[in-house]
């Protein structure tokens, strides 16, 4: 074997990097959505076992709807990806360059085998430039086959090696050969096929064979005229080899898959579900379609299903004659080794010929310059087509209108960017490319849906149930629908079960969708959700139950019964399941929150710690979230840390201007800091954004009165409670003390009197109207008016004071009587969950 330079490789690798550079600045579009941003198995806290056990996309290979390709070890590359660069693209399109570098050089070393110095140099430079390999290097699920391609390769170039100066067979080459397609296979399936292109080089490059000369002996061998030559024996002595190792292979793929084939539909491949001859005829075209494009790359496009092509439905169809064109150029070149280097092989070859002619050398040499430049320049614009999915698949449109798939993808990028007017132009132009399109109208249902446009959602939906196959008894309807399909059950039920009325239709609809395929993991988190809003937790439970046994280790649905079980009035076990998703995913926020607040609402001091710590982890998570903060406050208001406290109240109130909950429970930590007046700027804050927050208005009018001895302003406190609730029995006795504190007896009487009637239950009502009318008897012993006196004073023994009593008490437990006898203005709500927060469900 020729050796490589470093000249070369450092051409081949500088040639590679000023054709792919920009692609550093392209994001994950496409298939990188699925594979990288999608795709637990990248994350650090999943199990390093699972890349083995799951598919490229990280759905497990036990379940029907994986995609059944199996390549851990390219998943393995994107994990390392993520560890040192998280989700940061860059570092992902710049390991595909390297990699697409090391391919080159491969490449190079394989043409060497073939062809001289210079001629392999010149096949190297174009494989490097070719406009074909973007979708491979800048598309980063592209890694597969680079990586596929660098075992492969690497594969042949060990098994050429197989063969002794003395003719002998050296087995160290072979069993790397075997070891570097088990690896190649785990990149991508096809690295599999390269034995086949061993099993070729070995028959007629390395042993020189040629197909007249093998039937020559095969003949003599059945006349029993000869034996086999020692050669031919050496030959088939290691085409065994590989071939049983392919056979082994074979059978651990199958049993990784489970015997089982991904579910494809007509719209993925149409050409796969045709009848005969429709499906052979349209497969062999493509073979045509694919050689003209490496030979014209001009209009590239990053999908080819649905109506891209449209089907070769019959003998006469006149793009046959590609085909049968093809093969018979095929089998002139039938000793190459592959398709792709056929071409460049064959290409530079033809080059080789012309340079050594002297009148058209120089024009050769122009004409490969121009070749590489020209393929170099549009390698390099083509990268800017995979720089979002919007310019992916509107550069596809330039090429393929005929595909809804592509209208639909650019539907989705601008869904995205919230432009749901344009991404409904789009998506209703899906439908009318193949009206027979579900997924195109359930995406018209969810734009409609988007714009708050209702009856037309509806409709849409409508339209796509329709399309979907009918149940055949005795044929089991999986096989025949996309799993994604049966989505439009879920979302029609979603839209309308937001009408309180049609609850019961919601719910029918669920349970169609399960009836379909009662594996339909989505069908039953939805009836959860949907049965918890009809008041029916024990059987939201079961529906959740049944998911967790099709997915146990999904952090989601643990969190969703753990909101089950709150609902139920069983916190401890609804901790338990909030822990169990915190396991599966410890940055799962909905669970760090939602436990944290069950702990501390459980009061229990035990719990703070954890409870703080939840919080802490969820604000990093959630640094905007100001319910974090505010929660953090809490329990340091629990603690009895003033100062923690009112920094993550502040914090709160900063992210979120006029947070009621913070806002009250500040001013309530400064009342009972004994900073009253600094409570009421706090306060006035509170009530400019809520005029009518009844408990900012009790806290406030028991400043004013205790503090500022202002009772005028806590009289318009109390007073604008009672005009927006007359029957506020708090509000009304407390006036009640402001009318004490002003001297004027009778009509405090009066008042205790009418508040008694409101709540005749209340002892402290009656003991304080008892005071009142002592005082009056007093009064009017001493032959004094009862009327108000001008800067009168309280008697020595009859003084009252309006204060919040002892011990603050959360909301609607407030405390009734304080421990003197004497009218009090009653607890002012000293409640730290004002406003307990709704627990917050995983929407789907």
């Amino acid at each position: 074997m020729a050796v490589v330079s470093w000249k070369e490789i450092c051409l081949l690798t500088g040639l590679v990097v000023g054709c792919y550079w920009n692609s550093l600045f392209c994001g994950f579009v496409f298939d990188d959505v699925s594979a990288i941003l999608d795709n637990k198995d990248l994350r650090p806290t999943t199990p390093l076992q699972n890349l083995f056990l799951n598919d490229f996309w990280g759905t497990p290979m036990s379940e029907e709807r994986s995609h059944k390709s199996y390549r851990p070890l390219t998943v393995l590359t994107f994990r390392l990806n993520y560890l040192f660069s998280e989700l940061s693209s860059s570092s992902y399109h710049l390991l595909n360059v390297v990699l697409h570098a090391v391919v080159c050089v491969l490449f190079l070393h394989f043409c060497r085998l073939l062809l001289d110095r210079r001629t392999s140099l010149i096949a190297a430079l174009l494989f490097a430039v070719h406009p074909i390999h973007t979708e491979a290097v800048t598309g980063v699920v592209g890694r597969a086959e680079l990586l596929s391609s660098i075992f492969l390769l690497a594969a042949f170039l060990a098994y050429t090696k197989s063969k002794g100066t003395d003719h002998s067979i050296v087995w160290t080459p072979i069993i790397s050969t075997v070891f570097l397609v088990a690896v190649a296979t785990l990149c991508k399936e096809q690295g599999i096929t390269v034995i086949g292109i061993c099993c070729i080089y070995e028959v007629f490059v390395a042993q020189g064979f040629t197909l007249p000369m093998l039937t020559y002996t095969l003949l003599q061998v059945l006349r029993g005229k000869d034996g086999f030559p020692y050669a031919v024996l050496q030959t088939l002595l290691k085409l065994i080899v590989l071939i049983i190792s392919t056979l082994l292979l074979v059978i651990v793929r199958v049993q990784v898959i489970q015997s089982q084939l991904p579910v494809f539909t007509r719209f993925d491949n149409p050409a796969a579900i045709s009848s005969t001859p429709t499906r052979q005829l349209t497969f062999n075209y493509l073979l045509p379609v694919n050689a003209w494009l490496l030979l014209n790359p001009s209009e590239l496009c990053c999908d080819w299903t649905m109506g891209t092509i449209p089907l070769v439905e019959t003998l006469l169809d006149p793009r046959n004659l590609a085909t049968v064109v093809f093969y018979g150029m095929l089998s002139l070149l039938a000793y190459q080794v592959q398709i792709f280097s056929l071409f460049l092989l064959s290409f530079s070859h033809g080059f080789k010929l012309l340079s050594q002619r002297g009148g058209l050398k120089k024009m050769s040499w122009l004409l490969m310059g121009f070749l590489l430049t020209t393929h170099a320049v549009k390698t390099f614009n083509r990268n800017w087509d995979w720089e979002s999915e919007y310019t992916l698949f509107t550069s596809a449109l330039k090429v393929n209108r005929n595909n809804a798939k592509l209208w639909n993808n650019v539907g989705h990028a601008l869904e995205n960017q919230n432009s749901y007017e344009r991404a409904l132009r789009y998506f209703l132009q899906a439908t009318r490319v193949q009206s027979d399109d579900i997924g195109a109208h359930m995406n018209v249902g969810r734009t409609y849906k988007n714009l708050n446009r209702s009856r037309e959602a509806e409709e849409a939906y409508i339209i796509a149930k329709s399309l979907m196959p009918q149940i055949i008894p005795g044929k089991k309807y999986a096989t025949r629908v996309a799993p994604n399909h049966l989505n439009v059950y879920i979302n029609l039920a979603n839209l309308i079960r937001a009408n309180d009325s049609r609850l019961e239709e919601a719910d029918q609809l669920y349970r169609q969708a399960i009836s379909m395929r009662p594996d339909f993991k989505q069908a039953y988190i939805s009836r959860g959700e949907l049965l918890l809003k009809m008041n029916k937790p024990s059987e939201a439970k079961d529906a959740y139950l049944r998911a967790l046994e099709l997915d146990h280790t999904n952090a989601d649905l643990w969190y969703n019964l753990a909101i089950v079980n709150i609902e139920m009035k069983d916190p401890s076990e609804a901790l338990r399941n909030f822990n169990r998703a915190l396991d599966l995913n410890p940055q799962h926020k909905l669970a760090l929150f939602n436990s944290a607040l069950l702990m501390q609402e459980s009061g229990e001091a035990k719990f703070r710690p954890e409870a703080n710590r939840r919080f802490l982890t969820y604000v990093k998570e959630e640094p905007d979230d100001a319910n974090g903060y505010f929660n953090l406050g809490m329990l340091a208001m629990d603690a009895n840390e003033n100062e923690e406290a009112e920094r993550w109240m502040r914090e709160a109130i900063r992210l979120q201007p006029g947070f009621r909950s913070a806002l009250f429970n500040l001013a309530l930590l400064f009342s009972q800091s004994r900073r009253e007046l600094d409570a009421l700027p706090v306060l006035e804050e509170l009530l400019r954004y809520h005029p009518e927050h009844v408990k900012g208005l009790i806290l406030k009018g028991d400043i004013l009165m205790n503090h500022r001895k202002d009772t005028r302003g806590a009289k318009a406190c109390f007073e604008r409670i009672l005009n927006m609730d007359p029957s506020n029995v708090q509000a009304k006795h407390n006036l009640c003390v402001v009318y004490f504190e002003e001297r004027e007896l009778q009509r405090a009487e009066h008042c205790l009197v009418e508040t008694l009637a409101m709540a005749p239950q209340e002892e402290y009502i009656r003991r304080h109207l008892a005071i009142v009318r002592n005082k009056m008897a007093a009064i009017s012993a001493a032959g004094q008016p009862i009327a108000p006196t001008e800067g009168g004073s309280e008697e020595e023994g009859q003084g009252v004071a309006s204060g919040a009593g002892e011990g603050a008490r959360k909301e609607n437990n407030l405390r009734k009587s304080s421990p003197k006898e004497s009218v009090s203005s009653q607890g002012h709500g000293q409640s730290k969950k004002l406003d307990a927060l709704i627990m917050k469900r995983k929407a789907y």
